[in-house]
């Protein structure tokens, strides 16, 4: 089974890539779904079809489905909702209180991977989609096993006073033994790690950063790149959306036009060799299939959508005992065309007369540039404390 997760800025139009990503692997005769985890949901208003939290078949081997996480729980893990429910009821927490605080902190995010969990270990599909959420809660939901594996073990360590104050013969108000609950919330925690297993295997997962030519965005997709890459997981394309026509809009957009130009030979640069996808602006609002069709006809011209585009580790970030060291690989390049500068969390990288933009985890704004050094065709840079 393939996986293919959209990420970017929000409002870049990841839900029309991924939707329309899906139609043409399910047109190459792939048995897809497409699911949106954003809790923001669009998925249903891109497809024009109403969707529900069970994947629905809304055209020949393609389906779709957006999550909710209050189903999710009363339909799988209804044990360990009870068992948050009671601990906060003991606490004195008012009951409707109690009701929102039983989703965890992540659990949004963390039902979509169990489905996905359940998906994968069923093979119940060839490929599936996924729309995400914007960036920043995109890298929660791929960290989030490590996370939750800590928040469980402060929680529920043997020491526990809410574990300790009852034993497993108590039941909770619905009848249900609390021990049921913790084997549920263990249970939940494995297969988190297990899911993050197949998403790290760059064979089965793929993730595609959205963007548009558009200086804030460019940015946040080099941030989400940069830290997909230190996570482990591949990046096999970027998505380029709403490139405006030469001939767009007269004189009111011939300067939006000629900035656009500039911003997409930066991203080729700042991206290569990953494939850049381009998606022409359409000139209106995209829903429904017909345009969604459209799309996928522009962004996959010359290869197919499900496919793995892409395989490689661009870069690596390791630490030494003075800071860290950075590597970079620079194909075809000679080391006396290379210039390097460094501002705040930025490594700009002069290759003659090209430029290529690197973002470095934000806290590397506070390492200083010691050295450099090329060992074709690799780039080491020395940051130091």
């Amino acid at each position: 089974m393939r996986i293919i997760l959209f990420t970017g800025k929000g409002g870049v139009g990841k839900t029309t890539s991924a939707a329309a990503t899906a139609m043409k692997a399910a047109q190459d005769g792939l048995k897809t779904l497409v699911i949106s985890t954003d809790p923001a949901h669009s998925l249903s208003d891109a497809l024009n079809i109403k969707l529900s939290p069970e994947p629905t078949e809304i055209l020949p081997n393609l389906f779709a489905q957006e999550f909710d996480v209050y189903y999710s729980m009363e339909k799988y893990w209804n044990n360990m909702r009870h068992l948050m429910q009671t601990i906060f009821r003991w606490k004195g927490v008012k009951n409707v209180v109690a009701e929102e605080l039983s989703v965890l902190p992540g659990m949004e995010e963390a039902s979509a991977f169990l489905w996905l969990e359940k998906y994968y270990t069923e093979g119940a599909y060839d490929l599936i989609v996924i729309d995400s959420a914007p960036t920043g809660e995109t890298l929660t939901l791929l960290s989030l096993p490590q996370v939750a594996k800590s928040w469980m073990t402060k929680a529920f360590n043997g020491k526990n006073i809410a574990v300790k104050a009852v034993t497993s013969g108590v039941r909770v108000f619905t009848g249900v033994p609390l021990d049921k609950g913790l084997e549920e919330l263990d249970e939940l925690f494995n297969k988190l790690e297990s899911i993050q297993k197949v998403f790290l295997n760059p064979e089965v997962c793929s993730i595609r950063i959205v963007t548009n030519p558009e200086r804030m965005v460019i940015k946040e997709a080099k941030r989400a790149y940069t830290y997909l890459q230190l996570y482990g997981y591949n990046v096999d394309a970027v998505v380029v959306n709403r490139i405006l026509p030469e001939n767009a809009g007269g004189d009111t957009f011939k300067n939006y036009v000629a900035s656009q130009k500039q911003y997409l030979t930066e991203i080729e640069e700042s991206f290569k060799p990953i494939p850049i996808l381009k998606v022409e602006h359409q000139g209106q609002e995209v829903f429904g299939t017909e345009l969604l069709d459209k799309i996928g006809d522009s962004m996959y011209r010359d290869t197919k959508a499900a496919d793995v585009l892409h395989l490689d580790k661009p870069f690596e970030f390791i630490e030494n005992k003075d800071g860290y060291f950075f590597k970079t690989k620079l194909p075809f390049v000679k080391e006396e065309d290379i210039e390097l500068k460094k501002f705040g969390d930025e490594l700009v990288i002069d290759l003659g007369n090209r430029r290529k933009s690197v973002m470095l985890p934000r806290f590397a704004s506070f390492l200083q540039l010691k050295e450099y050094r090329f060992q074709a065709p690799w780039l080491v840079v020395s940051l130091v404390k």
